[in-house]
């Protein structure tokens, strides 16, 4: 069904920016890059987040994490659109961090709002980012220090499932973290039997440096997987069979901005050479489809 512009500042909304200005066109011509795997901070906590999470890590930032130089990445290397997925780490900083979410919404940009598991008004912290018109949630398990099929969460995905929302889960291996890993292609594999028609996206190709696994439980089942730091990174004959095993779509461009770069990102799908109708599946149309632009 057709959606109807926002009633909220429609002229700074990137849905209703995306159907006047862009969904009107024939599509010749048009290249459109919507990246749906980025972060950002307020500019009060950028600096000291980034440093952190760096230092935690043991990788550098390309970016200050601030949604200025964002914008700016987004500017210098084509970016029509950019996804921020907002994790709350601390149940505390939920409802914060949901009011940013949707304070930093633009033209630009689609925010996820964020629930930590151990909320204690989860119900309405999730009927709330809704009503805020965030389009889905962030799950971090490593972080959030949960895993992702556990039964204690399963009241959260339902009810986030049945307001329509869209979930991304952390998935795979966090180079930040020890083993056990919380977020396995098993352990979603178990959730996908539960939750049939939800909308689930797997980050980093359906588990970081756990794509053996992923080809064998998740591919070709009903979830979405980015592409964020995971291609250009793993084995590219492997990207690609997962691409077309799994159905391209279903496979959505990522970069995980600001721990990889957006350019770089944009030319690793390339570099795969899929041909022009995967790549737009990828790069767009899939992300339009699962965000209902």
């Amino acid at each position: 069904m057709e959606q109807t512009l926002c009633e909220n500042q429609p002229e700074t909304c990137f849905l209703c920016y995306y159907k006047v200005n862009v969904k009107k066109e024939s599509g010749e011509g048009i290249d459109l890059v919507i990246d749906f795997h980025t972060h950002c901070f307020p500019d009060q906590l950028a600096d000291k987040a980034v440093t952190s999470l760096s230092a935690k890590a043991g990788i550098p930032a390309m970016l200050d994490g601030t949604l200025g130089d964002l914008k700016r990445s987004m500017e210098a290397n084509c970016i029509t659109g950019s996804v921020l997925l907002n994790i709350a780490t601390k149940p505390s900083q939920a409802m914060n961090i949901n009011n940013w979410a949707t304070q930093v919404q633009d033209e630009d940009v689609i925010s996820f709002g964020s629930i930590h598991p151990l909320c204690e008004d989860w119900v309405n912290e999730l009927k709330r980012i809704k009503e805020l018109g965030l389009i889905g949630i962030k799950f971090h398990p490593e972080y959030q220090e949960f895993y992702v099929d556990d039964e204690a969460m399963f009241p959260i995905y339902e009810l986030a499932f049945d307001l329509g929302l869209v979930i991304a889960f952390h998935a795979g291996e966090d180079i930040g973290f020890p083993p056990p890993y919380h977020c396995t292609p098993e352990r979603l594999a178990t959730l996908l039997q539960r939750f049939k028609g939800g909308k689930i996206v797997a980050a980093h190709m359906g588990g970081y440096k756990y794509w053996d696994e992923v080809e064998k439980h998740l591919v070709g089942k009903d979830i979405y997987f980015d592409t964020s730091y995971a291609v250009g990174i793993m084995d590219s004959e492997q990207a690609k069979r997962i691409i077309f095993n799994h159905g391209y779509d279903r496979i959505l461009f990522g970069s995980d901005s600001p721990w990889k770069d957006q350019g770089w990102s944009v030319q690793s799908i390339k570099n795969l050479g899929l041909g022009p109708e995967v790549e737009e599946a990828i790069f767009y149309k899939n992300a339009v489809r699962l965000l209902g632009l």
